[in-house]
């Protein structure tokens, strides 16, 4: 079977339609509400007020947010490693490193200072899933950020593996300033939009809202069972940067 090609589809989902005694459908109409509670919440809220909602909310995740401007963001990120005492990072193949100033001045300053630093290359496959289970700390930019949850929406592609966040015993979230939106409504709608556009989208879409937290055995909260055990997000004003 080659790559990205569906093969016996129509005669699939007609024998499904068939078991259930009815005509197969071949176009969806969406809902139509006749409510619609879910764009109501925080829609006035301004970019500050959105920074606050956010804020209050990592408390209740377990997640340590931190407020900088982007000539000050190499620093917030070195004192967080010294929290948690990084010897070795991994991270996305992404230009914003550039776009920030990460990549000159502190991707590529790291390894002066003995501390190892992969940066995911789709040429390496597997290796790049090791280095980010032996990293201290993954970090990588979000893409949209959910002020209600905390949530950070992560696009996956071919530079930028999924293993980076959730991998390492340690997570850092760069969030954009003009990435924060309300809630998953907003995100959802986003998505929706490119899909309309006929815009690639990326395979995988990750929701990642704090920490690794596990309540399912006798509900006694764990954190660390299948992921970081701490997460910090790194809230930076790009408002200069967007002029």
């Amino acid at each position: 079977m080659a790559e990205g090609q569906i093969h016996h589809r129509d005669s699939f989902l007609s024998t499904v339609a068939e078991k259930l005694g009815r005509e197969r459908r071949k176009t969806v109409t969406k809902p139509q509400w006749t409510t619609t509670p879910q764009f109501e919440v925080l829609k006035d809220a301004s970019q500050d007020e959105l920074v606050e909602v956010l804020k209050k909310h990592c408390e209740v995740i377990h997640t340590q947010f931190i407020e900088t401007s982007s000539d000050k963001l190499t620093e917030k990120i070195r004192e967080v490693f010294e929290q948690y005492e990084v010897a070795s990072v991994v991270t996305w193949e992404d230009e914003r490193h550039k776009e920030f100033g990460l990549a000159e001045n502190l991707l590529e300053k790291l390894p002066q200072e003995n501390i190892d630093v992969h940066i995911w290359d789709p040429a390496l496959k597997e290796k790049n899933i090791e280095a980010a289970e032996k990293a201290d700390v993954g970090i990588t930019f979000s893409d949209i950020t959910l002020a209600e949850s905390g949530t950070v929406v992560l696009f996956s592609s071919e530079n930028k593996g999924r293993s980076v966040s959730l991998l390492p015993k340690t997570y850092i979230a760069i969030v954009p300033k003009s990435t924060l939106v309300p809630r998953m409504t907003q995100a959802t709608a986003y998505i929706n939009k490119q899909v309309k556009e006929g815009k690639n989208i990326s395979s995988c879409i990750d929701f990642i809202t704090g920490p690794s937290n596990s309540a399912d055995i006798e509900l006694n909260l764990i954190v660390g069972v299948h992921g970081p055990i701490k997460a910090t997000y790194i809230l930076v004003d790009d408002t200069a940067r967007l002029l």
